[in-house]
């Protein structure tokens, strides 16, 4: 049976991240990917310009079609912009905890610009967060959902992913992409227990939209039935090799997006 993943997020006209990323990671994670939009962007791979979000009961809306005729096996949040339209996630999602949820708390962009108003980050911790299967923010996310400042280390993100576990979520994925030197380890805190995932960082440029790839390809693998630790290791290595591969696009002039199709595009030889 072919799952159904719903991406709750917003939209990059550029393709390189949102809602457009996390489409093609449900497609080449071999999964069905539904969209329901929060927000349009005017942003590029150099940065974000504007913000438009969508009305929350238009969100709502959205949502509610979806579970109202579809199987839904999985649910990734992205982009949520404001408080408002937190509530109004939290409200439906609360009325189906039976499906995974993998909560990304996108809060800046690549290049600095707020992605959800202060004021949402309160409503995202006390009630998106408690309905997660699954939270996954990088260094600064998890700094700023804490209050706290970004972790420098491992012992920081090991004492972080514990404490943002204690807020509710069933696990905390923090990522240590933001660390100094050659290393990118991400820490999984479940149970009490923490997992670390190693990974190399890869020399490019190209990262636009790895968080939301990621968190997708997450939530893909959930719906297919992997345990967390399976669906984290099984998305790390769908991503690193996205990001190894992002050289095959010529996609902009600043942070260029994965090549989410490496394992089924054959490369452009012209």
């Amino acid at each position: 049976m072919i799952r159904n993943v719903l991406s709750i997020a917003g939209s990059d006209p550029s393709g390189g991240a949102g809602i457009q990323a996390d489409l093609k990671a449900f497609s080449a994670c071999g999964v069905y990917g539904m969209a329901a939009l929060t927000a349009l962007t005017a942003q590029n791979t150099q940065g974000v310009s504007g913000v438009h979000p969508v009305p929350p009961h238009f969100v709502a809306d959205q949502i509610n079609a979806i579970f109202a005729d579809v199987r839904v096996d999985a649910v990734k949040i992205g982009m949520i912009a404001n408080a408002a339209t937190a509530n109004a996630v939290a409200d439906i999602l609360a009325r189906h905890r039976d499906v995974p949820v993998v909560l990304d708390p996108v809060m800046i962009a690549k290049g600095g610009a707020a992605l959800l108003t202060a004021d949402a980050v309160d409503v995202l911790t006390t009630r998106l967060l408690p309905l997660a299967t699954v939270i996954t923010p990088n260094l600064p996310e998890a700094a700023a959902l804490l209050h706290d400042v970004e972790a420098k280390g491992r012992e920081d993100m090991a004492r972080q992913a514990l404490a943002l576990a204690a807020l509710g979520p069933s696990a905390v994925l923090v990522k240590g992409g933001h660390l100094e030197g050659d290393e990118s380890p991400d820490v999984l805190a479940s149970g009490g227990h923490l997992t670390w995932f190693e990974a190399e960082r890869l020399p490019t440029k190209n990262t636009h939209g790895t968080g939301c790839t990621l968190s997708s390809a997450i939530a893909a693998e959930i719906a297919k039935g992997l345990s967390l630790a399976e669906a984290v290791a099984s998305a790390k290595a769908y991503l690193a090799a996205a990001v190894a591969a992002a050289g095959q696009l010529s996609v902009g002039s600043g942070h260029g997006p994965v090549q989410h199709f490496h394992a089924l595009w054959q490369k452009n030889k012209e």
